[in-house]
Order: structure tokens, then sequence, then C-alpha cells
């Protein structure tokens, strides 16, 4: 195939792109190495979604399988799977980039016109925490009992039935998806959306990439064996997340000096579990309608942390609650009057923390080697303490950490025991459903893969549009922030593929 632009993923970078740059009346070829899933196709079951929507399904893992990664491969990317909980780039992140990598513009005045395109575009709007659901008000509550500022979601939804199957596809499509908005804008303006299709590598000719050479994904396979495809552009753009992005530029024989892959971010979560008299049903309703971020900045020496809910489908839950056994059986009886609450690790801001490192196997894959040192074992130990407060401030009648031996605590005298126990990898659950960096952006090429516009500074014609680019973590959900860089790359990539 030929095209003017060739987009490799889908998710939320790619999406918001496509529809720009077909608006420019631009040619667009993109390439989905997911599935095209449709509402019909949501039948609600984790069985059935997780071995069609995530990559690995839903068992993608660090090298050393310690953490578990949660991240989207369908058409649509993650936005087809998120929990819609959408946040502009925080001031004191913006703040750091420019002292940091000197990024300029990025504040929230700079980044107004991109939040409100996307803003208007997925329809984003606060979730009242009047309408949050018993999981989340388990959230509010406790804050509040503590003095705690606690704050409402901004959730990309329209017509939302409150089913609570976010992460599974939306069966009503009133999550505003890219899959909803943006892709079905850029097809009806003429883009070729290939799914099943695996990007192998990018090839170089004379300083410029001419094509990108990948296979068809046959049904029923996991790996890329069927037809080849190849598509020659003018412009190429990386969309493929912050493991596959790399991994392919990776395979292309693209280092940028060693720096590709490096500084990949996770956003480590540890869960805390809370059992209450009432039931929680922590399943039903809008996965995410509250958030704390009371400890988010902890000092220049240690990670900050902020907190979350997470609903508990049943296969979810069970991958949480790490035990075997009876006391397993105990738990999963349990689970109606469970409630799940998240602390998510604010990584690459402290000196020394340098995330994880994308390779690639002799056979193409990805791997991501992520160390889970002193520094996250601290902040795992202080969040679980403070998860544990929450939860009993709002009524909790026991608390439960993930550790393997779990440690059930009845009463807030006894939440001095968490410091009794060991934190780390395999020593309890660790997630991820953020993925960030391995392509950083930098105003100095010494620093970074892409410049403030996201083309790669060794490659004329290659851009990176995804969480890759994002020098450190968020200290919130990325989603927005992806949307809006796409945003504000838009014209200039089309004027280059002109």
């Amino acid at each position: 195939m030929d095209a003017d632009v060739c987009i490799v993923g889908s998710g939320a970078g790619g999406g918001v792109l496509a529809a720009n740059l077909v608006k420019q009346g631009l040619d667009v070829v993109m390439l989905e190495e997911g599935g095209f899933h449709t509402r019909k196709d949501f039948t609600l079951h984790e069985r059935d979604a997780l071995p069609a929507m995530y990559q690995d399904g839903g068992g993608r893992l660090t090298t050393d399988m310690a953490i578990t990664i949660l991240q989207g491969k369908t058409a649509g990317g993650g936005t087809a799977v998120n929990w819609t909980s959408c946040f502009p780039i925080p001031e004191r992140i913006a703040d750091h980039w420019w002292r940091t990598y000197g990024l300029e513009g990025f504040d929230s005045e700079s980044m107004r016109p991109y939040y409100q395109a996307v803003t208007k575009r997925m329809n984003i709007m606060e979730w009242s925490l009047q309408n949050a659901n018993p999981n989340n008000q388990v959230l509010i509550r406790g804050c509040e009992n503590l003095g705690w500022k606690v704050g409402a979601m901004h959730r990309n939804v329209k017509g939302c039935m409150n089913t609570g199957y976010c992460g599974l596809g939306c069966p009503v499509d009133a999550k505003q998806s890219g899959f909803v908005t943006v892709l079905p804008e850029a097809v009806a303006g003429g883009m070729r959306l290939l799914t099943n299709v695996a990007a192998d590598r990018f090839v170089m000719e004379q300083g410029r990439i001419t094509r990108v050479e990948g296979r068809v994904v046959l049904p029923g396979e996991s790996i890329a064996t069927g037809p080849a495809i190849t598509v020659r552009a003018k412009i190429f753009v990386s969309s493929c997340g912050a493991i596959n992005g790399p991994a392919l530029l990776l395979r292309s024989g693209f280092t940028s000096g060693g720096k590709v892959g490096r500084r990949t971010f996770l956003h480590p979560v540890v869960v805390s579990l809370g059992l209450f008299e009432d039931p929680i049903l922590p399943w039903a309703g809008a996965p995410q309608s509250a958030h704390c971020h009371e400890f988010i900045d902890r000092g220049p020496d240690k990670v900050g942390y902020f907190f979350e809910a997470a609903p508990l489908l049943p296969m979810l839950a069970s991958m949480s609650f790490k035990s075997f056994g009876a006391r397993h059986r105990k738990f999963m009886k349990e689970l109606s009057h469970a409630s799940a609450m998240l602390s998510l690790c604010v990584d690459g801001l402290v000196p020394g923390d340098e995330g994880g490192v994308v390779r690639v196997k002799a056979n193409g894959r990805p791997t991501l080697d992520y160390p889970v040192g002193p520094l996250f074992h601290e902040a795992f130990e202080s969040s679980q303490e403070q998860m544990a407060r929450i939860q009993f401030a709002a009524g909790a009648r026991e608390v439960l950490t993930t550790h393997t031996h779990p440690l059930r605590m009845s009463d807030v005298s006894q939440i001095s025991q968490v410091h009794e126990q060991s934190y780390g990898g395999f020593e309890h659950a660790i997630f991820t459903a953020h993925q960030m960096g391995g392509c950083l952006m930098g105003a100095n090429r010494a620093q970074s893969v892409v410049n403030p516009e996201l083309r790669c500074w060794d490659v004329e014609n290659l851009y990176v549009v995804d969480g890759s680019v994002l020098p450190t973590s968020l200290g919130v959900n990325p989603s927005m922030t992806i949307y809006s860089l796409a945003e504000r790359v838009s014209q200039g990539i089309a004027a280059a593929a002109v």
C-alpha cells in the first residue's frame, strides 16, 4: 500500500492524530495488531474480553514476572478498555518537565486549546461524587472523615448506564473511546484501518524511512504468521504504546544512542481490600468516580502516590488476592462486601528512579525489566497504611493486604502491623494500567528520543505520538494527556506530509 502517512497503533495518540490528518486531506493507513471488536462482541465476561482485547490475554508481565501489566490490544487500544478517568497534565509535572528537560508549553494555559478540543470530542465531563458507586463512596467517605481532600473524576462518557464493566468494552458505546469517536471519523474521511496486522519494522534508506513491514495475525493465533503487509509513505508514526513502541524502533535498528526503551514508567499499583457489613457490589457502577492526591508530593527523596478505587470483577479480584486454598476461597465468597482501593506510585521524579527498560528478545517480542527497589518498598508500605486508615474511617469491619499471606486487620489499632510486612516483587500483588516513557521527548537531543514536536531526532520522517514520549510518569491517569499531545502536534505532522 501507498499513503501520505502510516500510523502504527490505534490508541489515544494514533486515533486523534489520524482524524486530524484526514481533515487536512491526507491519505492515511493505520495498522493495529489487535482485532476489530464492537459492542456486539462485548459479552461482559472476563474470559472473553481479556484474551481478545488485552496484550498477552491480560497476562503481560515484567521480565521477572513481579508486575502484572494491563494493556489494551484492540481497535482503539487502551481507550477501548480503560476506566474513562481523564486529567490534564498537573502543573507540578509541567514545571518539572520545563526545569529538567527544557520542555516549554505544557502548562495549563498553553495546553488549554488542546484540552478544549479533546474535551469536546470525547465528551469529558465531571462525574458527580453523588453518583459514585459504593466502592468509590468508601474512598470519598474515608478521606472526608480523615480531613483529606477528595476530588471528583472527569470521565469521557455519554449516556453512561453505570454497568461497571468499562474494562471489558462498553456494551452500549457510552464510553467515548477512540473506537467510538476519532477512529470512525478518520475512516469516514478515507483512512484505511487494518486490524490484526502486527508491524515488524521500519525500513530506512538514505536517512529516511521508506516503508513499514508487517504481517497479518491469523484468527486464533497470538503471533503474526499470515500474509506480509508493506506500507510505503512520506511520514511514519509510532503510536503503539510505551512497550510495543520502543520495541518496534529497536527491531528497526533505531536506538537513539541507547535511549530508546529506557526510562519506562508504570505508576506501580498496590491494592488494599476492605470488607464491610453492607454489600458493596464492587463490580457495579462507574469504576472510578473519585481520587485523592493527599500524598502526591512527599518531598524530594520519597516516591509520592495517589489513591483511586478499582472495580472488582471476579477474575481481576482473584488475581489481586494472592493467597491460596481455603483463605482464597473465603475472600472470594466475601467479594460482594469488598471494596478495592489503589495506590498508584508516581515514578520518574525522585533522583535515582530511572524506571524500567524495554528490550526485544531474539524472536522480536518485547520485554520490560522494571526494578522495584527500596524507594518503592517504602512507598508501598506507607500507602498500605494510609489506605487502611481510609477504609477503617469509612466503616470497614476488616482490611486485608494482598500479600501472599495477607495481613487481615479488624481494627484501626492493628494498622501498625503493616510495617511488619515485607514489600516488593513477589511479596504482594503489583499492577500497572498506565505505561509511559521509553521514547522520551525533550528540548535537548542528548537527553531525549523525540523533540517537543514528537519527531525523532535521528529520523527525519518518523514521529512518536503516544504515552512513550512522556519524560516521567504523570501522577494522574494519562489518556487525556495523550489525546492532547496528538492534538498539539497534528498540524506540524500534516505540514510535513504535504
